[in-house]
């Protein structure tokens, strides 16, 4: 058996086209690398790299590591690397490692508005094919459940019912509360100026339970539950949880995903109706404060001024805005990357993904009932 070369990494720090040169030979296998190692801190870091591999004769875990190291180097200093005449099985095995091979690298500020302009469009675009995608993938894994109940994690579902419906409602209850205050307050300023101070029955309870409501709680959730699904997920990647789970054979969407989607589906409504109580009683107070409007007044006047559509077309939101709480929340969870910041940054993004789209959606219900003239 032909003996393996040492390993070498040969610095061009001025080739022609101003791009330095590294040369990667012999083996990069954990016995020969010592001598590579010692060279990694004078490698120049003015320019961008290109790393030539075709002189390679092996290379495993550790040698991938110390390439990526390199490129690690450039990349951070602003550079970018590119690696020529990789083999298939030594790019596969890299490409294992690090699946972020090549490193995305930061749009140059120095350029004109218009290629920065081009850049971010790009990007959103390809966001919204990747979400796309996993939606799509979503759905399939979903069907799949549906076919074999018995893949259902019932006991995740309750545990996320508890953890994003019971512990949430003293913070549902503050936040419909004070907007039954403020809803009531300013309806009561206008309509006293005509002597129509009955008919802020009809403000608060059309109001709060058709959009105020569903639309708040929906927010508050997002802001509590989404960014901890996002945290949770993004956690379980950095510490290759998922990694392992697939290893072992089990479906990260089927633990993980569609759990917490159900159990949003079922705990919105729920929220919502509770929700509607309190903001209810919340302008009971005030309407009785300032404008002597008994508690049994106000219930007989709710009973002739919301009718049961108002309610129903409230609590049908629940599922749509939770379906979109939580794919948003899981997606960005799978995007967290192996650092700590990302998690920051993609808790970040999925509240404010989440929240838009929720106010998106019932946007697009507005239009739609009125058209229906509901």
């Amino acid at each position: 058996m032909q003996s393996a070369h040492p390993a070498t990494l040969t610095i061009t720090a001025d080739s022609p086209n101003g791009i330095t040169l590294l040369t990667c030979r012999g083996s990069w296998t954990l016995p020969y690398l010592s001598g590579v190692e010692s060279l990694i801190s004078n490698i120049p870091l003015h320019a961008n790299a290109q790393i030539d591999m075709s002189e390679l004769d092996d290379l495993d875990s550790s040698g991938a590591a110390l390439l990526h190291l390199i490129v690690e180097l450039y990349h951070h200093n602003g550079f970018t690397t590119t690696i020529h005449h990789f083999s298939t099985k030594h790019e596969r095995l890299y490409s294992l490692l690090y699946s972020s091979y090549p490193p995305k690298q930061p749009a140059p500020s120095s350029l004109g508005r218009l290629y920065l302009l081009g850049y971010h469009t790009y990007n959103s675009i390809r966001g919204i094919k990747d979400f796309l995608t996993y939606l799509g993938e979503s759905c399939m894994w979903l069907l799949y459940t549906l076919l074999h109940p018995s893949k259902i994690r019932y006991h995740s579902i309750v545990s996320h019912i508890y953890t994003t419906g019971a512990q949430a409602l003293p913070i549902i209850a503050i936040s419909a509360f004070l907007i039954g205050v403020v809803v009531a307050y300013q309806s009561i300023v206008q309509l006293q100026k005509f002597g129509a101070d009955i008919f802020i029955v009809d403000t608060i309870g059309i109001s709060l339970s058709r959009e105020l409501a569903p639309l708040i709680t929906a927010i508050v959730v997002a802001g509590r539950s989404g960014s901890a699904f996002t945290a949770q997920i993004g956690a379980m990647k950095m510490t290759q949880e998922i990694d392992a789970m697939k290893t072992m054979g089990f479906e990260p969407f089927t633990f993980l995903v569609w759990p917490r989607v159900f159990a949003l589906m079922i705990v919105i409504p729920l929220l919502i109706f509770f929700a509607d109580i309190i903001g209810i009683f919340g302008g009971m107070i005030i309407a009785q404060a300032h404008s002597n409007l008994s508690f049994t007044e106000f219930l007989n006047r709710l009973q002739g001024a919301l009718a049961i559509k108002h309610y129903i077309i409230g609590i049908v939101k629940g599922p749509f805005f939770a379906f979109l709480i939580a794919i948003v929340s899981t997606y960005r969870g799978f995007q967290v990357s192996s650092n700590t910041e990302s998690i920051g940054l993609y808790t970040t993004k999925s509240v404010v993904n989440a929240i838009f789209l929720v106010i998106a959606c019932d946007a697009l219900f507005s239009i739609l009932l009125t058209k229906l003239k509901l």
